[in-house]
């Protein structure tokens, strides 16, 4: 599933099609995705003015000026893809219709924003934009790792009575927006943490230095375009190219890159999903 960086990646891709535009027609050719569409949603797209991209946690969210929000998750395998953009940003043509082009959104532009689903396990929904903190996707999610509301006196306090392990406590998306396994195991090996230590465990220290280090790990991916494992591609249909710069993500039985270590890169399954560390490096 895509993580922070790869939806960033999306939304920065959508925003010079979409941003300031008007959805001259909306198509929705299914009634749901993982849940049903709000009632009537390509009525109240179409005519609307995109006023504002923005990225909560997993989710990318269109402000219209018919005060809704567009609330767009990729899932396993949706795409959001740009074509016939005539501000030069993308190269392709208007691609033929395929049979999981589940929502098409014809911009007054010139431009066609695709939504590409085949697993349907992705989701839209309309909202009224003051009321957003309150929507059920939104209410319960933590602070944004790359916002000032992050920092370090606010993750030591979070972690503080966590008894749970730190790969954990990172995944949980009450404690911090976005983090999935991939950048957590990338951040925990950057922090030398290991990831099945309690939260409670690691001192004020660690967890302090871990902020940064999380930063850094999120920021170099969005700068890659995102990692593409599977299915995900930037809104110009490109990959990612973050996964070859992984240090332990995918490594098992791979030589540690810290110079000196000597160790290989283990796998463990923590709650159903494979972790990776290094058992020198990560204490």
């Amino acid at each position: 599933m895509p993580e922070l960086p790869e939806v960033e990646t999306v939304r920065r891709g959508l925003a010079p099609a979409m941003e300031g535009v008007v959805i001259a027609k909306a198509v929705v050719n299914r009634p749901d995705l993982r849940w049903p569409f709000p009632p009537n949603m390509a009525d109240r797209l179409t005519g609307k003015r995109v006023l504002r991209l923005r990225r909560r946690s997993k989710y990318i969210l269109a402000d219209l000026d018919s005060a809704e929000t567009a609330l767009i998750h990729l899932g396993m395998s949706g795409r959001m893809l740009v074509s016939g953009d005539p501000l030069g940003q993308f190269v392709h043509d208007h691609p033929a219709p395929e049979k999981h082009d589940h929502v098409i959104l014809e911009m007054e532009n010139g431009a066609r924003i695709t939504f590409n689903d085949p697993r349907r396990f992705g989701a839209m929904d309309l909202f009224a934009t003051d009321q957003g903190e309150s929507h059920p996707l939104l209410a319960l999610i933590g602070p944004e790792p790359l916002g000032n509301s992050f920092d370090e006196d606010y993750l030591v306090e979070a972690l503080a009575h966590r008894n749970t392990p730190m790969k954990s406590a990172l995944l949980d998306q009450k404690t911090v927006a976005g983090l999935g396994n991939i950048y957590v195991c990338e951040a925990l090996f950057r922090a030398k943490i290991h990831p099945t230590r309690s939260a409670r465990r690691v001192s004020k220290d660690r967890v302090s230095r871990l902020v940064p280090v999380i930063r850094e790990v999120l920021t170099d991916a969005i700068e890659a375009g995102g990692s593409s494992l599977r299915d995900f591609r930037q809104a110009d249909g490109e990959l990612g190219y973050f996964q070859h710069s992984f240090d332990v993500y995918g490594r098992e039985g791979a030589p540690c890159r810290n110079e000196g270590c000597g160790s290989s890169i283990r796998r463990i399954v923590q709650s159903g999903r494979s972790t990776f560390y290094c058992p020198t490096c990560q204490r």
